[in-house]
């Protein structure tokens, strides 16, 4: 087995974990952590942010955790995808090989939330992680073939 191989299939263990380490969190810490990040949001797209009131940070924080929250998912996703194409390429189909384990992966990531206190698994969270898998699948798949074209070019 290649040493790229396996740096990518260690890679892709550890992403999982910090995916799964995510997941564990129970409601309230997954809240807390989803308002720090909309706090960091409205600092850079809300003119004068921080000089409103906690309470009004507080306020534009709730309004956005939604999409923070779902963005999160897609995000987490994409890179898995990503990471899981280094274990597969340049295997036949690699992208699908990548695609599937992150939505068999994502599966399981929502039905260990139903054991969560506070969080439940959502089939929606798990299209949105699939959608960020295809996504990051498709980016890298774009770069391989870009760089393929070129070294056929240059050759």
């Amino acid at each position: 087995m290649k040493i790229r191989r396996i740096i990518f299939i260690i890679l892709s263990c550890i992403w999982m974990t910090v995916i799964f380490c995510f997941s564990a969190r129970d409601a309230d810490e997954s809240e807390k952590d989803s308002y720090k990040v909309g706090i960091a949001v409205g600092k850079v797209v809300v003119h004068d942010f921080e000089k409103q009131s906690e309470e009004k940070q507080m306020e534009f924080a709730k309004k956005i955790d939604h999409p923070v929250r779902k963005a999160a998912h897609a995000t987490e996703y994409a890179v898995l995808g990503m990471i899981l194409i280094g274990v597969f390429y340049p295997v036949k189909r690699y992208y699908l090989y990548s695609l599937l384990i992150s939505v068999m992966y994502s599966v399981t990531d929502e039905v260990h939330q139903l054991f969560v206190p506070g969080r439940s698994g959502q089939p929606l969270d798990v299209m949105i992680d699939s959608l960020g898998a295809l996504i990051g699948t498709l980016i890298i798949f774009i770069i391989i073939n870009l760089m393929n074209k070129r070294k056929k070019k240059i050759n």
